[in-house]
């Protein structure tokens, strides 16, 4: 097994999206926030799904940026639920990157996201366990 694919999670990325030249830096780097956002998004899926409706970022804990990422490379971003409280949910968030014409991917972020599962007033509600 390539080295840079190890611990790679097995499950299917909950996004995955190619980076574009609108989402770099001068440099061809992607922008770390626009990489935090597609992370974002993909906890929201989870969390949403989890509390049966809408869920709001509360934090971000963690995030550490490992490797850059480049114009074409196609971003997968994992995302798991690992801890249900009586109204938030926090979730395991991995990006990892794969250049446009090989087979090896690294892991280029990594963070917690805590959701709070919210009502029709934007209150706190309970989610299930």
């Amino acid at each position: 097994m390539d080295e840079a694919r190890i611990g790679q999670p097995a499950q299917q990325p909950a996004i995955r999206v190619t980076t574009m030249p609108a989402d770099a830096n001068p440099y061809g780097d992607i922008f770390g926030g626009w990489l935090m956002s597609q992370m974002d998004m993909a906890a929201g899926l989870v969390a949403s799904r989890h509390a049966h409706g809408r869920a709001v970022t509360i934090a971000v804990e963690g995030m550490k940026f490992h490797a850059p990422v480049a114009v074409g490379d196609e971003v997968s971003v994992y995302a798991d639920l690992v801890k249900v409280g009586r109204t938030s949910m926090t979730i395991d968030v991995q990006a990892w990157r794969r250049g446009r014409h090989v087979e090896e991917s690294c892991l280029v972020t990594q963070a917690q996201f805590v959701f709070v599962a919210i009502d029709e007033h934007r209150q706190p509600r309970p989610v299930a366990g």
